[in-house]
């Protein structure tokens, strides 16, 4: 029930606080839900495209599908989640969406940049489908943008490792070297050094590319936290889809403390074996953000344009699951003090 509450308290702030209009200049419309072929859709709703790493890595892709789960729960309507392939090009991704849009499906949403470009072709031709995109920006009247803030929520992540590390030495794990990462690794590094100059932190990106693997091998991401732990850190922050359960799993064996990402770590179950030593997790309400499009196709009035979910709107945070962060001392105020500055300004936070 927590889940689902918080799903949807996302999607109230962004309603109430009018995101769309407010974050980049993006719009609502109050298009109707037909196909190109002018067809009335009246059966079929939410359908979401799997980012790499795909259904079960206990993080990104896991958290839009609660998303879904909840637009399903709570519309009664058929929803359709699809599954990547290993090496697929643009244009596998071009005809996944074409395909969902043809059958129906409103909104459709493609999860994670790696949808970019297939996007921005078929939204062009479905222009009474409601498009959205999970971490990148592309244009049209008919799509939506969800982006967050996620060096926010790295940034209270890196003073909470900062007010857990005894040796002074942190890490970070980057699934792959590009610019949504790097907002990961900023906020965490700021964070840090904010809360205390003398931490070192330790960071490192599996992959430049993400076809070589770097947010779906467990391997690369448990053999760099090995690495980073050999040189002393006693916490490690990881961004990396699926190769962050590797880091969690190395974090837990040499009983040091992992930081998750994108979904509260600390309640997978998958992960439920090292949750002991995940300390905290940096949240983005992907969910929230998939929930909130539904629910305003549902209402008759599809938002579109670019829209940010950060901490005012609970879009981002830092979960607070593990009994374990409270008995740090400092810990839970100085993070409770971060999010108020982030939140009222006074705490600017590098997103490079």
């Amino acid at each position: 029930m927590r889940r689902i509450s918080r799903l949807t308290r996302v999607a109230v702030g962004v309603a109430s606080l009018a995101l769309a209009a407010t974050a980049c200049g993006g719009t609502s419309s109050d298009s109707g839900s037909k196909g190109d072929s002018g067809d009335t859709k009246k059966d079929l709703g939410l359908a979401i495209a799997y980012d790499i790493g795909g259904k079960g890595d206990q993080s990104f892709n896991d958290a839009a599908y609660a998303g879904l789960q909840q637009a399903e729960k709570e519309f009664g309507y058929k929803t359709a989640d699809i599954e990547p392939t290993d090496g697929e090009t643009d244009a596998d991704k071009e005809q996944r969406l074409t395909s969902l849009a043809k059958q129906g499906y409103n909104p459709v949403i493609g999860v994670g940049f790696a949808y970019t470009a297939a996007l921005e072709a078929v939204a062009e031709k479905y222009p009474d489908t409601t498009f959205g995109i999970v971490d990148s920006v592309v244009e049209g009247e008919n799509v939506a943008s969800l982006v967050f803030a996620e060096e926010e929520a790295s940034y209270l992540a890196g003073v909470a490792a900062a007010k857990a590390t005894e040796t002074k030495t942190v890490g970070f794990v980057g699934g792959v070297d590009i610019p949504l990462i790097h907002k990961f690794r900023a906020g965490f590094e700021q964070g840090v050094k904010d809360t205390d100059p003398k931490v070192k932190v330790i960071s490192q990106f599996l992959t430049q590319t993400a076809e070589e693997g770097g947010f779906s091998s467990p391997d690369k991401g448990k053999a760099a936290a090995e690495g980073q732990i050999e040189k002393k850190a006693d916490v490690v922050y990881q961004a990396a889809g699926l190769s962050g359960q590797g880091v969690v799993e190395a974090a837990a064996k040499a009983k040091v403390w992992a930081i998750g990402v994108d979904s509260d770590q600390y309640q997978q179950e998958a992960l439920a074996g090292y949750k002991d030593f995940i300390l905290t997790s940096a949240t983005k309400e992907v969910g929230g953000s998939v929930y909130a499009l539904a629910k305003s196709v549902e209402d008759g009035k599809p938002r579109t344009g670019t829209q940010v979910f950060d901490l005012k709107v609970d879009g981002v945070g830092l979960s607070e699951s593990n009994p374990k962060m409270a008995e740090i001392e400092g810990l839970t105020d100085a993070v409770a003090k971060a999010k108020e500055g982030i939140v009222d300004g006074s705490i600017k936070v590098k997103s490079e």
